[in-house]
């Protein structure tokens, strides 16, 4: 289904909310994305980190009204709002989860169904366009996220149920997957630096902001280390769906060489994005557990370090 049109419902993240005067200042002492380049029209993908620079949550954050929406997964969002609310004490500044304050819906393919809800995007990724209260976030390749305030939700999921096919959140994350987006759930808080999930390669890291909390281990990285383990996609020719935090194997290695970041049904198998050490990403002899072979898949972007740095 993920190459027709089609809507679900986003319910496994929730939005956390920052709000007041230094919103701005404050998230941007927090994230590895850079919030000046967010307005109304555009959006990010970012990612909090710890001081060694392994990330404590991933997600999607737009400017809305005196603030900004981070969206992220469900399991994250309350340690993730516990944690910045410590650092916000001095800062005139708000947190919130607002989760219950919209719907969120991924769609497909949709752009005469935007048109009817006045909303108008290019293709371009991270583009936001707005009507009526209604934000629409563009993610390439046909993909849109919806946002709704809570008390229009259900005339909305009316009208997209009237003009599209339902479809199941497999379909949409199969979608992420084969975007090659990563994403950091609970299973994987504190496993990866950015890099290992290509956030660089995709908008999500800023090496131009100044600093930030890891900013000097994930800039480090980048510009002088060499990283061993990264993002890659991968599929599996079983009905088994691993979760994240899944270790996988290699018979030439003894322990393990990478771990399952996100991962979706297909028509024939499983798609899914892993962090893997590049050695046995070359050897390619890959497996989830002992008898389940995983072959390599190409990433719809090239890693890029000095583009990425212009950012």
């Amino acid at each position: 289904m993920t190459d027709s049109a089609f809507y679900t419902e986003l319910n496994h993240e929730g939005i956390l909310a920052v709000r007041g005067a230094d919103a701005a200042k404050f998230l941007q002492g927090q994230l590895t994305c850079n919030l000046n380049y967010l307005n109304a029209e555009y959006s990010s993908l970012g990612a909090r980190c710890t001081p060694k620079g392994r990330m404590t949550s991933s997600f999607r954050i737009l400017a809305e009204g005196d603030g900004f929406l981070l969206a992220m997964a469900n399991d994250l969002l309350e340690s993730q709002l516990t944690d910045l609310k410590k650092y916000a004490v001095f800062s005139k500044a708000t947190l919130s989860d607002d989760s219950a304050q919209w719907a969120r819906f991924g769609l497909s393919g949709a752009d005469a169904v935007l048109a009817e809800l006045g909303l108008s995007l290019s293709g371009e990724a991270d583009q936001v366009a707005r009507a009526d209260g209604l934000i629409a976030i563009g993610l390439g390749q046909g993909r849109v996220e919806l946002w709704a305030p809570a008390e229009r939700a259900v005339a909305i999921a009316d009208l997209l149920q009237a003009r599209l096919p339902h479809a199941n959140l497999n379909d949409w994350l199969l979608g992420q997957v084969r975007a090659g987006v990563g994403q950091v759930f609970g299973a994987t808080r504190e496993q990866f630096i950015p890099q290992m999930i290509n956030l660089q390669a995709v908008g999500g890291v800023s090496f131009k902001k100044g600093c930030y909390t890891g900013q000097e281990i994930v800039a480090r990285m980048q510009y002088l280390g060499r990283l061993k383990r990264r993002l890659q996609r991968l599929k599996l020719d079983s009905a088994e769906l691993p979760e994240p935090g899944r270790e996988l194997f290699s018979p030439v290695h003894s322990t393990s060489v990478g771990e399952v970041v996100l991962a979706a049904r297909a028509a024939d198998g499983v798609e899914l994005l892993a962090v893997l050490q590049d050695d046995a990403a070359t050897d390619g002899n890959v497996r989830l557990g002992e008898d389940q072979p995983l072959r390599l898949l190409d990433l719809p972007y090239v890693l890029d370090s000095d583009r990425e740095i212009q950012r």
